[in-house]
Order: structure tokens, then C-alpha cells, then sequence
């Protein structure tokens, strides 16, 4: 009966990344050093391009978008990995639990879009330079995030109503330091097909489909590049790519290598958490440092940030 009655399941159990308590001490402060620098360094990319109207282009309007959602990202998983520590506990609730897989595959898939989004802006900036300004307007800068919302609201939202059908039984394990979508339909007690196949279509929604695009847009920046006669226009146009390409690469490479270590691979429970702390950390941690140390518009901005506070009483 435990396994059919779903209202008799309150919460789960996350197994986590070690229940050694010294090891335990070691990774809370860890993982609170990181979730602490990735805020403060996506807050003071935000505050730098609000504050400095020589940033206000669309390049930097959807960077500080793409900051604003890793903040939201990392927000997801490490607080209540960090109190689950600093109580020994393992709990999580049925309602957290869905709410917690929610917010991740909302904010995993804004990344997605947004990294599209932003190639295909320097797409625009250096394939078609005399229309930039007419195409990337306002107006159509917002439709563009507001539409990858809208989106992914619906993804997110018919993922959790499916799950929702999902039986389990008593003292559900969930081998992971959070609540994932393909974690929680691995562990349910009932059938789950339609999950499976709605995951797999999403999954080529939010991973296949931006990744398509993005390799798309570098192609043909690749090939407007190599058209050009002066090798000092070609670097300079490339250039304004290097951080994006960056972040590209470390996004899409370790979540990558996620999914393929799974499925191809018998790697270990732990090897595949440290392969998803990888993407779910690390990269939110790293984007405000690449985005920062080779731009020389940001670093002027965040000079004028600090000049700016040091100057106030």
C-alpha cells in the first residue's frame, strides 16, 4: 500500500556526497566559499553594467541576464545541501523536493537559451554590423528573454505535473546532493514511461536545439571572418567571442560529459556527482571571472564601481 498511496510520502532521503562527518566539515566549507564568491561576482557584473551606460547594448543586457540566472541557479541546490550538513540531516520534503527540481530545470534551461541568445547577437554584430542596431533593438532583446522564459516556465512546469502522477514508496533514497529530474523518476514505484519520454524530448529542447544554434552562429562568423582581408579586423571581431565561446565550452563540455558518462560509461555514483558539480558550481562560479578578465569594458566598469564606493563616505 505504501508504494501505490503517494500522500503517505512526505518527504525523501538525499544520500549526498559522503557521510564521512569530517569529510562532511571540509565540503560545507567548500561549497559555501564558492556559493559565496559566484553571488558576489555575478552581483558586481550586474551593478557594473547597470551603472556604466557605455554597457547598456544588448551584449551586456543578456550577460547581466545570464548572471542574474546563475545566481538563481547555484541558489537551488547549495543552501539546502549546506543546512542538510550543518544538521546532519538528510531530509528533504516531497514539496521541496519538486519545487527544488523545478527551479533547477527552469534556471539549467535559461542558460541554455541565453548562451543561444547571445551568439546569436554576435552573430548579428559581425556578419551583419550595419543592421545591429535596427535587428538587436530593445525591444527585441527583451522578446528574446521573455520568450526563452516562457518557455521553459511550461518545460519545468509539465515536468513536475508528470511527476506528480509518480508513486513512491516509503523512505525514497535519492542518490544525489539534490533533487534532479532523472534522479526522481529513477526512484519512483510506478510506471514511467510518458517521464522518461517527455525527458528525452526536453532534453534535445534544451540541449540539442540551443547547442544546434550556437554552433550555427560561429559557423557562419567563422566563415565571414575568413572573408575578411585585415587580419587585425578578423582578431578584433573574434575577440568580442572569446569569452562567450568560453563559457560556451565550459558549460556545454561538462554537462556533456555528464549525460555521456552515464550513459556510455559505468562510472561510479560519486565520479557522476563530482561531473555535475562541475556545471551546477563551478561554471556559475567561473562565468564572472572569464567575462571580466578578458573584457576591457567590463574591467573599466567595475573600476568605476569601486572608485565609485571607495569615494562615498
Amino acid at each position: 500500500m505504501e508504494a501505490r498511496n503517494r500522500t503517505e510520502v512526505s518527504e525523501f532521503l538525499l544520500l549526498g556526497l559522503s557521510d564521512d562527518p569530517g569529510l562532511q566539515l571540509l565540503l560545507c566549507g567548500v561549497f559555501l566559499s564558492m556559493y559565496l564568491v559566484t553571488i558576489l561576482g555575478n552581483l558586481l557584473i550586474i551593478l557594473a553594467i547597470s551603472s556604466d551606460s557605455h554597457l547598456h547594448t544588448p551584449m551586456y543586457f543578456f550577460l547581466s541576464n545570464l548572471s542574474f540566472v546563475d545566481i538563481c541557479f547555484i541558489s537551488t541546490t547549495i543552501p539546502k545541501m549546506l543546512v542538510n550538513i550543518q544538521a546532519e540531516s538528510k531530509n528533504i520534503s516531497y514539496i521541496g523536493c519538486l519545487v527544488q527540481a523545478c527551479f533547477f530545470t527552469i534556471f539549467l534551461g535559461m542558460d541554455d537559451f541565453l548562451l543561444t541568445v547571445m551568439a546569436y547577437d554576435r552573430y548579428v554584430a559581425i556578419c551583419q554590423p550595419l543592421h545591429y542596431a535596427f535587428i538587436m533593438n530593445p525591444r527585441f532583446c527583451g522578446f528574446l528573454v521573455l520568450m526563452s522564459w516562457f518557455i521553459i516556465l511550461w518545460v519545468a512546469l509539465l515536468h513536475i505535473l508528470l511527476i506528480m502522477r509518480l508513486t513512491f514508496c516509503m523512505g525514497t533514497e535519492i542518490p544525489h546532493f539534490f533533487c534532479e529530474l532523472a534522479q526522481i523518476i529513477k526512484v519512483a514505484c510506478s510506471d514511467t514511461l510518458a517521464n522518461k519520454i517527455f525527458l528525452y524530448v526536453a532534453t534535445v529542447l534544451l540541449g540539442v536545439f540551443p547547442l544546434t544554434g550556437i554552433l550555427f552562429s560561429y559557423y557562419r562568423i567563422i566563415s565571414s571572418l575568413v572573408r575578411m582581408a585585415s587580419a587585425k579586423g578578423k582578431y578584433k571581431a573574434f575577440s568580442t567571442c572569446g569569452s562567450h565561446l568560453t563559457v560556451v565550452s565550459l558549460f556545454y563540455g561538462t554537462g556533456l560529459g555528464v549525460y555521456l558518462s552515464s550513459a556510455l560509461t559505468h562510472s561510479s555514483q560519486r565520479s557522476l556527482i563530482a561531473s555535475v558539480i562541475m556545471y551546477t558550481m563551478v561554471t556559475p562560479m567561473l562565468n564572472p571571472f572569464i567575462y571580466s578578465l578578458r573584457n576591457k569594458d567590463v574591467k573599466g566598469a567595475l573600476r568605476g564601481l569601486f572608485g565609485r564606493a571607495a569615494s562615498c563616505p
